[in-house]
C-alpha cells in the first residue's frame, strides 16, 4: 500500500504532468514508479523498493547513481560561475577543458567540438551543419540523409526525421526533411529464409548503393547511424557491414556520422562504437554517458575538413547563425569533465570489455525459455526478443503487450529494464560488477518464467 506521501505525489503527478513516451490514459489510470533516491547501481521508490537500475536510467548513467565526485564538481561549479553562455566568442575554462579532453579520447581525426544539450539536439545540429557546409560548398542540391528502420536519433523536428521508428512519426507529420531509410541490418529478423548473414549484409550494402544512384549521389549529403541501434531493439550489425558502408559513403563523397549517444565511452567492450566496428567517422555524436546524465549535455564533433568548410561560410556570412543558450554550460562540462575522469581512472571502459562475457553469455542461457526468439548484444547492452512462435519468429500481437508484463514482472523482482515492443533491453550502469550481473541475471531470469507461466494462462503460447 502507497504511504500518505507517495498518494499525494502520484495525485499530483497524474493531475499536470505530461510524460514522454507514455500512454496519457494509461498513465491516469495507473499512476507512476516515482523513484526517490539512488546508490551506485540501485534505485529507490517512494515505498523503499529497491532495484538494480539495468538501463542506467537511459542508457546512460554510466559511473552509477548519486556519485559524490559529480555532486562536488557541480557545488563547486555552481559557486564559482554558474552559467556563462559560449556566444560570440565568449568561453569559460569547464567547456574549453572538456572539449580539449573529447578531441583526446575520440579517434584521431575528429579535432573541433559543438555543445548542445541532448543528443536530439546534437543531431539537428548535425543536420544543420552538413547543409550549411554543402551550401558554402555550392552544392545547395546535396541535402538528403541516409538512416536506417530502427535507427533512433532523436525527437526534434529533424532528429525525430531521421529516427527510423514509426512511433516517433506517427501523429508528427515527420519525417519533415529530405530523408531516406534504408533497410534494418539485422540478419535474424530481416534474412531471408536460407539467407547467410554474409549474404544479408552483402544485400544490404548492394541495396544502399542502388538507393544512393536512384536518388543521385549529388543529393545525398551524409549517412547517419549507431554502430549498434540501441532504442530499435539492440541491433548489432553483421561483420562487414560498417566497413562496407564506409566505403559508399568515400566512393559517392557522403559524410558519414557515428551516432554514439548510447555506444560512447565504453559501452559496446570498445572505447566508441566506430572504433568496435572498424569505421571512421566524419562527425562523432555523444550524450547520455557524457554526463551520466547527471546535467544534461551532448557534443559534436567533426573533422578538421568539415570545420574548415564551416569555418570558411562563417567568415563569408559574418556569424554561425546557431547555437542554444546552454551550448557548453559551465556546471554540465564542468561534470562532464569529472565524470570522464572517474570513467578513466576506475576503468570502466575496460570493466565493460572483462564483463562481456558473463553478462552475454549469461542472457544468452534464457534461449532456452519458450518466448526467447533471439538474445543480442555487444558490451554491456543486450536485448531479449520475446516472439509468438520461436520456429517461425512471429511476433505477438498486439506488439508490445507482452514486453509491457515482462518488464513489470522484472520489476516485481527488482529490476528495472525497458521494454521496446516485445524486446526487453538491459543496459547497466558499466560499474557494475561480475556479482552484480549475477543478480541481473537471476532477476530476469525469474521474470522471463513468470511472463512464460503467464503467456500460457493467456493462450499465447
Amino acid at each position: 500500500m502507497m504511504n500518505s506521501l507517495s498518494n499525494s505525489l502520484a495525485a499530483a503527478d497524474i493531475a499536470h504532468s505530461l510524460h514522454p513516451y507514455t500512454n496519457a490514459r494509461a498513465h491516469e489510470r495507473n499512476g507512476p514508479l516515482i523513484i526517490t533516491r539512488g546508490q551506485g547501481v540501485h534505485v529507490y521508490d517512494s515505498e523503499g523498493r529497491e532495484y538494480i537500475e539495468g538501463l542506467a536510467g537511459l542508457w546512460s548513467v554510466a559511473v552509477g547513481f548519486s556519485e559524490p565526485r559529480l555532486a562536488e564538481a557541480a557545488a563547486r561549479q555552481m559557486a564559482e560561475l554558474p552559467y556563462y553562455h559560449t556566444f560570440a566568442g565568449k568561453a569559460h575554462e569547464p567547456q574549453i577543458r572538456l572539449a580539449e579532453k573529447l578531441v583526446e579520447m575520440t579517434p584521431e581525426a575528429l579535432t573541433r567540438v559543438f555543445f548542445t544539450n541532448s543528443g536530439s539536439e546534437a543531431n539537428d545540429t548535425v543536420v544543420k551543419l552538413v547543409w550549411f557546409m554543402n551550401n558554402a560548398l555550392g552544392r545547395p542540391q546535396k541535402k538528403k540523409f541516409l538512416s536506417r528502420i530502427k535507427g533512433y536519433h532523436g525527437i526534434t523536428i529533424a532528429s525525430g526525421s531521421l529516427t527510423g521508428l514509426p512511433v516517433n512519426h506517427k501523429g508528427f507529420d515527420l519525417p519533415a526533411i529530405p530523408v531516406v531509410h534504408l533497410g534494418c541490418p539485422h540478419h535474424w529478423r530481416f534474412g531471408a529464409e536460407g539467407e547467410s548473414e554474409a549474404e544479408f549484409c552483402a544485400r544490404l550494402l548492394r541495396e544502399a548503393e542502388e538507393t544512393i544512384l536512384a536518388e543521385g549521389p549529388e543529393t545525398v549529403a551524409a549517412f547517419i547511424g549507431e554502430p549498434v541501434m540501441g532504442a530499435g531493439g539492440v541491433i548489432v550489425p553483421p561483420d562487414g557491414y560498417w566497413s562496407g558502408i564506409e566505403a559508399l559513403c568515400r566512393k559517392y563523397d557522403i559524410l558519414l556520422v557515428s551516432d554514439e549517444v548510447i555506444n560512447g565511452f565504453g559501452r559496446t567492450g570498445a572505447r566508441w562504437g566506430c572504433e568496435k566496428f572498424g569505421f571512421t567517422p566524419d562527425i562523432l555524436v555523444t550524450s547520455k554517458q557524457l554526463t551520466s546524465s547527471y546535467m544534461p549535455l551532448a557534443a559534436v564533433l567533426m573533422t578538421d575538413k568539415v570545420y574548415q568548410t564551416i569555418a570558411d561560410h562563417t567568415e563569408t556570412l559574418g556569424t554561425l547563425g546557431h547555437g542554444f543558450t546552454g551550448s557548453g554550460h559551465p556546471v554540465a562540462t564542468a561534470v562532464g569533465l569529472e565524470n570522464l575522469t572517474v570513467i578513466e581512472e576506475r576503468d570502466l571502459m575496460g570493466n565493460a570489455a572483462r564483463l562481456e562475457r558473463p553478462f552475454q553469455d549469461g542472457l544468452r542461457a534464457f534461449r532456452d525459455n519458450p518466448l526467447v526468439g533471439e538474445v543480442r548484444g555487444t558490451g554491456l547492452i543486450a536485448a531479449i526478443e520475446m516472439v509468438a512462435d520461436r520456429a517461425t519468429k512471429r511476433s505477438f500481437e498486439p506488439l508490445g503487450k507482452v514486453g509491457a508484463r515482462a518488464a513489470a514482472f522484472a520489476a516485481e523482482e527488482g529490476l528495472l529494464c525497458r521494454a521496446l515492443g516485445d524486446t526487453l533491453a538491459l543496459c547497466p550502469p558499466l560499474i557494475v560488477t561480475e556479482a552484480d550481473v549475477g543478480r541481473i541475471l537471476e532477476r530476469m531470469g525469474r521474470a522471463l518464467d513468470r511472463t512464460a507461466d503467464w503467456a500460457r494462462a493467456e493462450g499465447l503460447i
